[in-house]
C-alpha cells in the first residue's frame, strides 16, 4: 500500500475535495497536515452537499480513520460545528483523532486578523479572517498553545499569560482596544478542552505504525502551490506550506514515506483572494465561466466570494506541478468548457521588459506580466456522462493531451462533474 499526498498545483480551488473524497474510499487513514479553517473542500454525496473546513474529507466513510495532524491550525469551534452538521444530515459519527501536538487557533488570533485587515483597507491580502496568519506568527514566535496544554491548567495559564503580554500591548497602543484578561481565554480554552478530550491522541504514533503495517494513508492538502509562503506569490500566500514536501512533517511521518503525489489541476483557472493572476478574465466572459463552473457556480467554499476567473495557465501549472513533485495529475472541471467554440489557454507570459517566458517568475515580475494566449477548438457538447477516456470527443482528448504535454506530467484522472462518480480513470 502507499502513502499518497493530494495537493493543489495552482491557487487553491482546484477541486481537491471531490478527489480526496474519491480516494478516501480506498484509504485507511485520511490526514489533514497543514492549514486551518481558512479554506474549504466541497463534497457532494448521497447525504447532500458539504463544505468541510476543518474535518478531513474521509469522514463520510466509516472504514476511514480521520486525523488532524500536528501541522494544522486547529479551529475547535469550526470542528464542533462540522461534526454537528454531519450528525444533522444523518452521517454516521466518524472515527476522528486530533493530534496532541496540534496548536489551537484562539479567539484573539481571529480578532487580530480582523483588526489588521481593517487597518490595511485596500492594501489588504484578502484574508478569510479566520486567524491563520496571527496563529502561525505565534506558533513560530513560540507563543502558541498545543492541544496537550489544554489539559494542564498550570501550564495553560502560564502559556496564556505569556501570549497576552505582547498582544495586550498591541491592542492598547496600536489598535486602541481594551486588553484581554487571561481568565477570558482560560474559560474559552477549558470549554474547548472538554469538547476535544475524546478525540485527542498521539497521532504520530498511530500513523507511523499504520505506515509500517503497510496501510493506505492519504494526506490531504489545503490551498495550492502558488499560495505557499516560500514558493508561491508571496505575500499573497497562506501562512503554512502547501507543498507535498511538508506533508510528512505536518502529518508525523518519515520524509521518505510518500510514494505518490497527486496534483489537482482545474481545466481553467480560478482563485479567491488577492495577488497576481496573469490569465485572469473580466466582465461577461468571466461571469459566464463563473456561472457554469463548479456545481453551483465558482464561489469560495469558505468566504462565499465570487472566484476570480481565468483560462488555463500552463506556465503556473507546470511550475506548481514541479514544486509539488507531482507523480500524476488529476484534471477537474473539464465538462465546464463544453460551451466554447474555441478555448483560450495561457501558454507563456510577456513581461514588462518585453521578453516572453514560460518559466514562472517571482511576484515582482508577475505584477506587470501579460498572458500569451493560444486557442484550441472546443467540443461543444456535454461530456458529464462519459466514463472512458476514448469515448470523449476528439477535441476534448486533444485539449487534455495539450495540457499534459505543456505541464510534463501524466494526467491519470479526469473529473467531468461535481459528483464522486463523475470521474474518468486514465491509465
Amino acid at each position: 500500500m502507499t502513502v499518497t499526498a493530494i495537493v493543489g498545483a495552482n491557487w487553491g480551488d482546484e477541486g481537491k475535495g471531490k478527489m480526496t473524497d474519491v480516494l478516501s474510499a480506498v484509504s485507511s487513514y485520511v490526514v489533514r497536515f497543514q492549514g486551518g479553517s481558512n479554506a474549504g473542500h466541497t463534497i457532494i454525496n448521497h447525504y447532500g452537499k458539504f463544505a468541510l473546513h476543518m474535518l478531513p474529507s474521509g469522514v463520510f466513510y466509516p472504514s476511514v480513520t480521520n486525523i488532524i495532524g500536528p501541522g494544522t491550525a486547529l479551529d475547535t469551534g469550526m470542528l464542533q460545528k462540522e461534526l454537528q452538521m454531519l450528525k444533522d444530515k444523518g452521517v454516521p459519527a466518524p472515527t476522528l483523532y486530533v493530534s496532541e501536538r496540534a496548536q489551537v487557533v484562539l479567539s484573539i488570533h481571529r480578532l487580530f486578523d480582523e483588526l489588521e485587515e481593517e487597518r490595511l483597507g485596500t492594501r489588504g491580502f484578502g484574508s478569510t479572517k479566520r486567524g491563520i496568519a496571527p496563529f502561525y506568527a505565534d506558533k513560530y514566535a513560540k507563543l502558541g498553545i498545543q492541544v496537550s496544554d489544554l489539559f494542564d491548567e498550570v501550564r495553560l495559564r502560564e502559556r496564556v499569560e505569556r501570549l497576552l503580554e505582547p498582544k495586550n500591548l498591541m491592542l492598547q497602543h496600536y489598535y486602541n482596544r481594551e486588553p484581554i484578561h487571561p481568565e477570558v481565554l482560560m474559560e474559552q480554552l477549558k470549554e474547548e478542552a472538554e469538547f476535544l478530550a475524546p478525540y485527542v491522541k498521539n497521532t504520530t504514533e498511530v500513523l507511523q505504525k499504520a505506515n509500517l503495517d503497510g496501510e493506505s494513508i492519504l494526506l490531504e492538502g489545503q490551498l495550492g502551490a502558488l499560495r505557499d509562503p516560500d514558493h508561491g506569490i508571496y505575500p499573497y500566500s497562506t501562512s503554512s506550506s502547501t507543498l507535498s514536501g511538508y506533508a510528512p512533517v505536518g502529518a508525523g511521518l518519515p520524509a521518505s514515506s510518500i510514494s505518490r503525489v497527486i496534483a489537482v489541476v482545474k481545466a481553467y483557472s480560478s482563485c479567491v483572494g488577492a495577488g497576481p493572476f496573469v490569465s485572469e478574465i473580466q466582465g461577461q466572459e468571466a461571469d459566464e465561466l463563473r456561472g457554469l463552473g463548479g456545481d453551483a457556480g465558482e464561489f469560495g467554499a469558505t468566504t462565499g466570494r465570487p472566484r476570480r476567473m481565468g483560462w488555463f495557465d500552463a506556465v503556473a501549472t507546470k511550475y506548481g506541478c514541479s514544486i509539488q513533485n507531482a507523480t500524476e495529475v488529476c484534471l477537474t472541471n473539464l465538462d465546464v468548457l463544453g460551451y466554447l467554440d474555441e478555448i483560450p489557454m495561457c501558454t507563456a507570459y510577456e513581461l514588462e521588459d518585453g521578453s516572453t517566458t514560460q518559466a514562472f517568475p517571482v511576484t515582482s515580475k508577475l505584477n506587470g506580466a501579460k498572458p500569451v494566449i493560444s486557442t484550441l477548438p472546443g467540443w461543444k457538447c456535454d461530456i458529464s456522462q462519459i466514463r472512458e477516456f476514448d469515448d470523449l470527443p476528439k477535441k476534448a482528448i486533444a485539449y487534455v493531451e495539450f495540457i499534459e504535454a505543456s505541464i510534463g506530467v501524466n494526467i491519470t484522472t479526469i473529473s467531468v462533474g461535481p459528483r464522486r462518480e463523475q470521474v474518468i480513470e486514465r491509465r
